[in-house]
């Protein structure tokens, strides 16, 4: 039985709650990133992680449906808003969570349904739906936050 790669976006989104439920305690301090260059908090790192889920589902049906996908305009992780910077709270991250459970969801049913066939297709001048799962099921942002208690 082949693995279906959404599994790696359901255990990357599974992380990225296990460290967000530790963020109420947030002292309201940018974290710098790994790279030296970019700070993150949780506000940051949450819409991040929705962002790049919701942009490479997004390519997936592109790609499925042999269209051309929306080009990535995200302001990314350069950038940090206003909203970025405010508390995180309980509320906070129930909204969170009910998004990104969503979204693992979302790959979950469209890949199965698209079938062990397509994952690996050769997509000319893209990657295989299966890298691109591989991509996003990467805790990377939350990461950058951490486990805050």
């Amino acid at each position: 039985m082949t693995t279906n790669p959404a599994d790696n976006v359901k255990t990357a989104v599974d992380r990225i709650l296990e460290l967000a439920q530790t963020w109420i305690v947030w002292d309201g301090i940018p974290r710098m990133a790994d790279d030296g260059v970019r700070i993150y908090t949780p506000h940051k790192a949450i819409r991040r992680h929705t962002h790049h889920l919701i942009d490479h589902l997004a390519e997936i049906e592109a790609l499925l449906s042999e269209q051309d996908s929306r080009p990535d305009e995200w302001l990314g992780s350069g950038v940090t808003l206003a909203g970025d910077l405010a508390p995180f709270t309980e509320a906070d991250f129930n909204e969170a969570r009910q998004c990104l459970l969503r979204l693992a969801d979302l790959y979950m049913y469209r890949l199965t349904a698209a079938g062990p066939d397509e994952w690996d297709r050769p997509r000319d001048g893209h990657w295989s739906i299966r890298v691109i799962a591989e991509h996003v099921g990467d805790a990377w942002y939350a990461d950058q936050v951490g486990k805050l208690i």
